[in-house]
């Protein structure tokens, strides 16, 4: 019961952006910009999409966490998300310094990837690390996008994005180091395509 009550306060608070980071933002000592209403807009919509995606992230590891066998997978797992959830307080930082909002569909990714993070735990420690490590890598290539689409000026946000993905490039590599399984190509395009839909979506909505 103790473990229910904990896993349901933590997708709240996810859902409705209540997150403390460990660590610094990466942005606190950098100059804001000055942007017009454009950049302004499209910076902050491009931060929208990464603060859905740390969404998703809270709640996939959250899905495999619960559902792993191997408590050094658990571990591993468990201080991921604890590093994601650094993400999802500069995101929600970030959005609010650039006038932005969240996305209006947050608890709908929340609650869809935990279900496909379980749905992974449940196949076997091999293919929960496989599905979290090209997790990881597509959204390493994500970021790199991002810091090509975003104003060159915006130093705040670019130093934001540049941490995310070194963090996910780390627990890629972890998830690797600790034996996962390479996923079937239909696998990775099928993330992909998932992956394309919610960007597009949490761009706008």
């Amino acid at each position: 019961m103790d473990r229910l009550i904990s896993e349901l306060d933590r997708a709240l608070r996810a859902i409705a952006g209540i997150a403390n980071a460990a660590r610094e933002s990466p942005a606190r000592d950098r100059p804001e910009a000055e942007l017009d209403a454009t950049e302004r807009s499209h910076a902050a919509a491009l931060m929208r999409v990464n603060h859905v995606g740390e969404i998703c992230a809270q709640a996939l590891y959250q899905g495999q966490a619960l559902t792993a066998r191997d408590a050094r997978n658990k571990a591993a797992l468990t201080q991921a998300a604890r590093e994601e959830e650094d993400h999802l307080a500069w995101s929600a930082e970030r959005i609010r310094e650039l006038g932005g909002r969240r996305s209006l569909l947050n608890p709908l990714w929340y609650a869809g990837s935990f279900a496909i993070g379980a749905l992974a735990g449940a196949l076997g420690d091999r293919w929960n690390l496989a599905f979290l490590a090209e997790t990881e890598r597509q959204v390493e290539e994500h970021l790199t996008g991002h810091l090509d689409a975003l104003p060159a000026a915006d130093e705040r946000t670019r130093a934001l994005v540049a941490a995310m993905r070194s963090d996910e490039a780390k627990h890629r590599d972890t998830a690797l180091a600790l034996g996962a399984a390479e996923l079937p190509e239909a696998g990775k395009t099928a993330m992909r395509l998932a992956s394309k839909l919610m960007t597009t979506l949490a761009y706008r909505i």
